[in-house]
């Protein structure tokens, strides 16, 4: 453990301005504050604050970051207050503290809200100050050093896991790779730990059995560039286990199958140079196709800048070399931590988030998420991807996970652009916006006003803030569809009981039934989860019972007009009804009402089977309603031409083709089951007398 002093010198060697007393103030105060307090490993709890803190030296960082670093417990572990550290050091100590300080006093249900809840503040404060963050990796990466101390394997295996998902993509989001590495390496070693010892044991062989090998071609490389006239420094390295068995994971291969386990940097002076050096090792050495990078012309989104190649070496060997400037090389090691390093004696601007704009859409991201569940996973896809570039109209670059599509893109620009959108140009050609987006395709987004986001865009999006955007919008729009639906509903219910409802019987219900206002009553009649008569219950007391209800009069059926299909109901895909059916709702606990066609045939069955848990409603479609899909059976002949004809009639009444489906073909003739939007049962009866009337259909019936 650092010594006060040794603490305190190693702060004014990279600053001699800093403030001395500050630092001599948090260590005395924390080891006072933690007192007796012990570690897992046996030693002082003090220890922890202080390893933390020096290892924040070696990032060179101000003065208040190293004592945040120091008192980052005393909030969580001891009596000290948040009033307390501001009062003693400030107000940007006290924020900075207050920001890593984990919510361990919180009465959560589960570790899920436990764990978000805690992400949830971590990432505010990291948007305020971005200090914070490199607090709570320093704090992380001595806590996986010692992880092993912990006597409970489940407790380490949450922490590693937790490490793997969250901690070490924002250290690879930032630029520190080192620790990033360090922390997949000491994770991996817990959650896999027969892959572990099986990747480093044959690591250690090779090393073993290829002696100098990596000092060798480092040499080699060096002794290339040298001829070349660039003055360069060569350094080799194996690959860290936990990428070697990513790779091997990810490429389904054994670790002799694995050629590319070596990596090579390069570091010169400037970045002419970078590209100099890159085609000397090109002439020398053929390069593997697809392996090239050049993250100086187009920087990660966490502004790391170099060119990465992989090449052929001697006895097939393939290896990968990072060519990159001192300036470059500097800004890697230390990555976002690199702007508060001093130079000359001058201290860079702290605090803020700066350009990285990643930070704002996890913030977003935390303003959507309705459940932990879901704020956990949003964040880990945000934070955890293989990244490619592609670029706006005007030329913008724009970095996005492989494998997103246009609605990924749209919202990565603008939360508005992703809610309006209705398709994608991708380098001039219209394409759908489930069309996977390359490395360096320019997209542009067609949007219109009208569009909203629609609840099939979640099997097609795949960043955590598209998701997040669209499912808020489909949870407001959820909410206000139950609100329409179950004012219908308690209408109806209202006009089935005895007699008028006094003009308090409303508020007077709310309280029996235990409700916060009218549209929890809304919401829970909706969904069913109140039955009716429990409902009549509450708003009348005695007016549930049978006699009474029988003598109810009759009322309208309940229109569905103006509510979303699959939202607050679903239509039937055993009779798929269109507007024209006399239709009837199944209501079933908790679920949407399901719509199904009075003539049904699987109605009676439905019925009989959840008798008990489900209620029918007399539902009508409601003038001008929408148009849905309706399901027919085609026999066409077996002949050029056919299915053609059958396309134009039902293109020539204006229909549109859904699904098309092949069931059944012989020597004559073959059946064909097509799902067509229409607009209503007169259309579609219309369309089935001119299918009927073709000379290649021989009959037509629908599902």
């Amino acid at each position: 453990m650092l010594r006060q002093y040794e603490l305190v010198d190693r702060v004014l060697d990279y600053d001699p301005d800093a403030d001395e007393a500050l630092l001599n103030r948090a260590y005395v105060f924390s080891m006072q504050a933690h007192g007796s307090q012990k570690r897992a490993s046996g030693d002082p709890y003090f220890s922890h604050p202080i390893e933390v803190a020096g290892i924040l030296t070696d990032l060179r960082l101000d003065a208040e970051t190293i004592a945040t670093a120091i008192l980052h417990d005393t909030v969580e572990d001891t009596l000290t207050t948040p009033e307390e550290i501001e009062r003693l050091f400030g107000p940007n100590v006290a924020r900075l503290v207050d920001g890593v300080t984990k919510l361990s006093r919180i009465e959560a249900q589960s570790d899920n809200e436990r764990a978000a809840e805690n992400l949830r503040k971590f990432l505010l404060a990291m948007s305020d100050d971005i200090r914070v963050l490199l607090v709570k990796l320093a704090d992380r990466l001595h806590n996986m050093r010692t992880l092993h101390h912990i006597a409970k394997p489940e407790k380490r295996r949450r922490i590693a896991r937790e490490t793997m998902d969250i901690y070490a993509p924002l250290a690879e989001r930032v630029g520190m790779y080192e620790f990033m590495k360090e922390m997949q390496t000491l994770a991996f070693r817990e959650i896999e730990p027969e892959a572990f010892e099986s990747v480093t044991r044959r690591l250690a062989q090779l090393k073993e059995g290829g002696g100098d090998r990596i000092a060798k071609i480092a040499s080699g490389v060096k002794l290339l560039l040298g001829r070349a006239g660039i003055d360069a420094e060569v350094g080799g390295r194996e690959k860290h286990p936990y990428s070697i068995w990513r790779k091997m994971a990810g490429r389904h291969i054994s670790f002799e199958q694995l050629s590319d386990i070596m990596a090579f940097r390069v570091v010169v002076g400037s970045d002419e140079e970078c590209y100099r050096a890159l085609g000397a090792i090109h002439r020398r050495w053929p390069m593997v196709p697809g392996r090239f990078k050049d993250y100086i012309s187009t920087p990660k989104r966490n502004g790391y800048r170099s060119l990465h190649t992989s090449v052929i070496h001697a006895e097939n060997t393939r290896v990968e070399i990072q060519i990159r400037s001192k300036t470059m090389h500097a800004e890697a090691e230390f990555g976002l931590a690199a702007h508060w390093a001093y130079k000359e004696g001058t201290r860079a601007e702290v605090g803020g988030s700066g350009d990285h704009s990643w930070i704002r859409d996890l913030v977003e991201i935390l303003d959507t998420a309705a459940t932990p569940e879901e704020l956990l996973e949003h964040t880990r896809m945000a934070m955890y991807a293989d990244r490619i570039f592609a670029f706006t109209p005007k030329g913008e670059l724009t970095q996005l996970p492989k494998g997103a599509t246009p609605i990924d893109f749209a919202y990565a620009v603008h939360t508005d652009l992703g809610d309006q959108a209705v398709g994608a140009k991708i380098n001039g050609r219209v394409v759908p916006l489930s069309t996977v987006i390359e490395n360096g395709d320019q997209v542009a987004i067609l949007r219109s006003k009208a569009q909203e986001p629609q609840p099939a865009w979640l099997d097609v999006a795949i960043t955590g803030k598209a998701l997040a955007a669209i499912r808020r919008h489909l949870r407001h729009k959820e909410r206000d569809e139950h609100l329409k639906l179950g004012r219908k509903l308690l209408d109806d219910i209202i006009a089935r009981l005895p007699a008028t409802l006094a003009a308090d019987a409303t508020d007077h219900a709310l309280r029996r039934l235990k409700l916060v206002d009218e549209a929890a009553l809304l919401i829970a009649i909706a969904r069913h989860t109140l039955t009716d008569g429990a409902v009549m219950e509450a708003l009348m007391p005695g007016s549930a019972g049978a006699d009474m209800a029988a003598a109810a009069p009759q009322v309208q059926a309940i229109s569905i007009k103006g509510l979303t299909p699959g939202v607050a109901f679903d239509l039937a895909t055993c009779c798929h009804p269109v507007p024209g059916d006399r239709i009837v709702g199944l209501r079933r606990p908790d679920a949407g009402i399901e719509v199904h066609a009075i003539e049904c045939a699987v109605l009676a069955e439905l019925a009989d089977r959840s008798a008990e848990e489900t209620d029918w409603l007399d539902l009508g479609w409601g003038d001008g309603a929408d148009g849905a899909v309706a399901r027919v059976s085609v026999m066409v002949r077996n002949e050029p031409g056919a299915l053609g004809l059958v396309a134009s009639v039902i293109g020539q009444h204006k229909a549109n083709i859904i699904n098309l489906r092949l069931d059944t073909r012989d020597t004559r003739f073959h059946t064909n089951t097509i799902d067509v939007e229409v607009h209503d049962l007169a259309q579609l009866l219309r369309l089935m007398a001119a299918l009927r009337a073709a000379d290649a259909v021989h009959a037509v019936e629908r599902i």
